[in-house]
């Protein structure tokens, strides 16, 4: 089976609804993941939006999620550290866990949400940046699969 993720919220390509963004309740979409390759030791999540007009802008990371973890809830706890270990990083908006799509009025933005299947869990501590994220999973992924929404005001 192929590494693949999904939500029960929105399909690929297809646009994001207004309760997973700033014009809702800015909940975190419910997202499933399967798939995993084997000796996959730790998951990383990260949303973002390549369409910002100052760059892509970062939504959501979490990492060192447990390879037994196939699935975040709708609405997930914006905590450092989840009770399963799973740790959350910054965003671009310099809060932890999920803040939703939020764009400028005009075109839609394009939000990715990926995720990676790692060979280890990381040595970060929560609250780590898309940047410190990336760093530290440099030749470390042995799979990812990625799921795109969009979103206009």
């Amino acid at each position: 089976m192929p590494f693949q993720l999904t939500s029960t919220a929105f399909q690929h390509e297809n646009e994001i609804p207004a309760k997973y963004t700033c014009k809702g309740a800015d909940v975190s979409p419910a997202l499933a993941w399967s798939g995993l390759p084997a000796g996959t030791k730790s998951v990383a999540l990260v949303v973002d939006d390549p369409d910002a007009p100052a760059g892509t802008w970062v939504h959501w990371v979490a990492y060192n999620i447990p390879p037994g973890v196939t699935q975040f809830h709708e609405g997930m706890p914006k905590d450092a550290q989840l009770k399963d270990g799973t740790r959350q990083g910054k965003n671009d908006f310099g809060k932890l866990g999920y803040n939703g799509p939020c764009p400028p009025p005009g075109a839609p933005h394009r939000y990715f949400f990926h995720v990676y299947a790692l060979n280890t869990t990381l040595e970060l501590k929560p609250g780590a940046s898309r940047k410190e994220l990336d760093s530290a999973i440099a030749g470390k992924v042995l799979s990812q699969t990625e799921l795109m929404g969009t979103f206009r005001r």
